[in-house]
């Protein structure tokens, strides 16, 4: 039951068209790839398809479109609705929580012996970090459990929805403190970022290692802004190689 101070009906959302990149080697991982504000799957789809990871099968869901705050309410594709990119501004729980089950139901189906992780870049950065605590919580943000286990965490210029009240909220339970430290994260940020600031970036970083996300590394590129560069791509190669253990990658 919801409880009655809550709003009555629970909003549903169309998410858009998913883009799946096949692997072109043996498939040893599935990532969900999250896209940023405004955005669509097509877009990251070509980019990921063109990285040196041929044994990784990619998916690239499309957020629902809908009213921003941000943008005065002109309607956008948007994974959950913000209105400031401050851990301050009120969490669109709601939102969050049926954007994380439509990501985790995309990866419900892959065989049990392929491995897998969500990544993504700004709000989508934000999304995989959301469904990174959900993981360690193991239920979402409404109480139910959280089907998925999760085995790497990329976030790309993003910054960490719910970030308040987290550590309490996993030091309480064995379980999940033994799952935040065991779950591999890689976040990644420009200095010079001037939609989601850097220091939301570091600010997200310090939340989740003081909460127990122990196995953590927090990248800094100097004087880039909100957009991805190869450095940092052969960064995130590199790294999703080396924590899933993939093979014939180099």
């Amino acid at each position: 039951m919801r409880n009655p101070g809550s709003r009555t009906a629970r909003r549903s959302f169309d998410f858009g068209r998913t883009h799946v990149v096949r692997p072109k080697g043996k498939h040893q991982a599935t990532i969900v790839w999250l896209h940023g504000l405004g955005d669509n799957g097509s877009s990251w789809s070509q980019l990921l398809e063109s990285l040196p990871l041929p044994n990784i099968k990619w998916i690239c869901p499309t957020a629902p479109t809908r009213p921003v705050a941000i943008f005065g309410g002109f309607p956008c594709t948007a994974w959950f609705d913000v209105g400031e990119f401050s851990e301050d501004g009120p969490d669109d729980w709601e939102g969050l929580d049926a954007s994380a089950a439509h990501i985790a139901n995309l990866l419900s189906t892959e065989p049990s012996d392929v491995k897998v992780g969500i990544g993504g870049f700004s709000m989508g950065a934000a999304m995989a970090l959301y469904s990174a605590t959900s993981c360690a919580l193991g239920r979402y943000g409404n109480g139910n459990p959280y089907p998925i286990n999760l085995r790497v965490v990329v976030g790309l210029s993003g910054w960490l929805p719910g970030s308040r009240g987290l550590r309490n909220k996993i030091e309480v339970s064995h379980e999940a403190a033994r799952r935040a430290a065991s779950l591999p994260i890689l976040l990644t940020h420009g200095t010079c970022d001037d939609v989601v600031p850097y220091k939301f970036g570091e600010k997200s970083a310090h939340s989740l290692s003081i909460a127990g996300f122990r196995y953590l590394t927090f990248k800094t590129y100097e004087g880039i802004g909100h957009y991805t560069v190869p450095k940092e791509m052969d960064e995130v190669c590199n790294w999703l190689t080396a924590r899933l253990g993939l093979e014939g990658s180099r």
